[in-house]
């Protein structure tokens, strides 16, 4: 049976039971009517509460990584529309047999406090889940769970994993970029004779020096004046 049709049938059967007693409590003491019918709401909010906090320990007992558990929000969704449809529908068919039996038109039953039945199982429901899950992932922390994943587990990915790419030494991704920088880096090195081309310019500025026994030539005109003067 799953487990969704299973909660549905159990709280269903519940709710009929619970409105059943109400009925007869209500005809007892006409005056507490209302304190009745909270209490008996509140006993049936606290028994989807406990079942769903068991659920959700025992879900993240059996996985501690978060990621990979139970999707039990719809499991409970499910739960309780089928909880509400099958109590209304059998409320109003006991209303047939029991006629003091406070009920509505059958399209109200199956819709209005359908809805809230639905509702109100799957809210209380989900707040137990957390809380189980909470306590449960609180001691995973205080005992020094970091990623709470099994290792060796199937449908692990080591490429995907995060620790796994860290640990296990360079990726495929990386090696193929510093392939790719490796011709820039060459390139550089090109550059290097492009500088040697430089120290060229350095030897023709050299050649400027060959002008000096220029100067030195126009020295060796200084003594021919004063004998034109003469």
């Amino acid at each position: 049976m799953r487990s969704w049709l299973l909660r549905g049938l159990i709280f269903g059967f519940l709710q009929t039971v619970i409105r059943v007693v109400q009925t007869m409590m209500i005809n007892t003491w006409e005056t507490q009517a209302a304190m009745i019918s909270v209490l008996l709401q509140v006993i049936f909010a606290v028994l989807v509460l406990l079942w769903g906090f068991f659920d959700g320990r025992n879900d993240a007992n059996a996985q501690p990584d978060p990621d990979r558990r139970a999707d039990l929000a719809m499991t409970w969704l499910i739960a309780g529309l089928v909880a509400g449809v099958l109590s209304g529908a059998l409320c109003t068919l006991i209303s047939l047999f029991y006629k003091d039996m406070y009920v509505m038109g059958l399209v109200q039953e199956l819709t209005v406090f359908a809805a809230y039945t639905a509702l109100l199982v799957f809210l209380m429901a989900m707040i137990g889940v957390a809380i189980g899950r909470f306590l449960v992932d609180r001691r995973y922390n205080k005992e020094g769970y970091p990623s709470r994943r099994r290792e060796g587990q199937e449908g692990d990915n080591p490429d995907t994993d995060v620790f796994a790419a860290v640990g296990g030494g360079r990726s495929e991704a990386t090696q193929e970029a510093r392939a790719q920088e490796a011709p820039v880096h060459e390139g550089r090195t090109q550059e290097a004779g492009f500088d040697e081309g430089r120290t060229e310019e350095i030897r023709y500025d050299e050649g400027r020096t060959q002008e000096a026994p220029l100067h030195e030539g126009r020295t060796q005109e200084a003594p021919s004046r004063p004998e034109r003067e003469q």
